[in-house]
């Protein structure tokens, strides 16, 4: 039992939500390894949503609103950390639901499904034989698509790392959202939209900005977009980081 007044308590939580999806076989070890990266990050951001992320949130609500085909891809940790936003998400656009996974395996594609369905999702896609269309120049596992989702998009959230597909994805020419707490990461750089932020804060922040966003006009959702720069985004992160930085240092050699 974590005590609610830890100073880790929230970062605790996040932890058991991954050791108990590993536990039920759906989060890999390379999973736990990448939330500790992850974790390291979010120190150096202050282990709050600063206002590039709010920026990058409102873009990618107006460019999941814009979209003709948007699709919520989900792997592992994204299941354990943050089903309920997902499938509020996706009913709030409206968006496809797809399993994509670099190790992949059908017991892993089921259980993320039925994680999934077991918090309101209707239906999951990308789960066995529907993962039969394939994201050229891709080689590992999650070149594995399916036909009526992440290969048909024109819009695709991509939560927590994944660089390669990011990047494959953009060749295709689709709009990629990524939530990523690295803003040096081929995520993060490869990206149409980049969120730098917490997955488990800037989910919840996304699900209201498109509930508050839904009945803005087209041209105010493509002005939105045509007034953000994500390299700039990308640049505000990396200055935060080492503000912050010279802050902690300077607080220690003073203390």
């Amino acid at each position: 039992m974590i005590p609610p007044n830890h100073p880790r308590y929230r970062s605790l939580l996040e932890r058991e939500r991954l050791v108990e999806g590993f536990r039920e076989g759906y989060v890999v070890p390379q999973g736990l390894i990448a939330q500790g990266r992850g974790e390291c990050f979010d120190y150096l951001l202050g282990e709050e949503t600063q206002q590039f992320a709010l920026e990058a949130i409102t873009a990618a609500a107006a460019a999941l609103l814009l979209a003709k085909h948007p699709v919520i891809s989900v792997n592992g940790n994204v299941a354990a950390l943050t089903p309920r936003e997902v499938v509020e998400l996706s009913e709030a656009v409206p968006a496809l639901i797809e399993v994509n996974l670099f190790y992949r395996s059908r017991e892993r594609e089921d259980k993320i499904a039925e994680v999934l369905k077991r918090h309101g999702a209707k239906s999951v896609l990308g789960v066995g034989d529907d993962a039969s269309c394939t994201i050229p120049e891709l080689f590992s596992e999650r070149r594995r698509v399916s036909c009526e989702g992440i290969y048909k998009a024109d819009v695709v959230l991509v939560p927590l790392e994944d660089g390669d597909r990011t990047q494959a994805l953009r060749r295709l020419g689709k709009t990629v959202i990524a939530i990523d707490l690295n803003p040096l990461s081929r995520t993060a750089q490869a990206a149409s939209i980049t969120i730098v932020d917490n997955i488990t804060r800037a989910m919840p922040r996304l699900v209201d900005a498109v509930r508050r966003m839904k009945n803005a006009s087209r041209e105010e959702l493509e002005n939105v977009l045509k007034n953000y720069d994500n390299k700039r985004v990308l640049a505000s992160a990396l200055l935060h980081i080492s503000k912050r930085i010279e802050e902690l240092a300077k607080n220690i050699r003073e203390s």
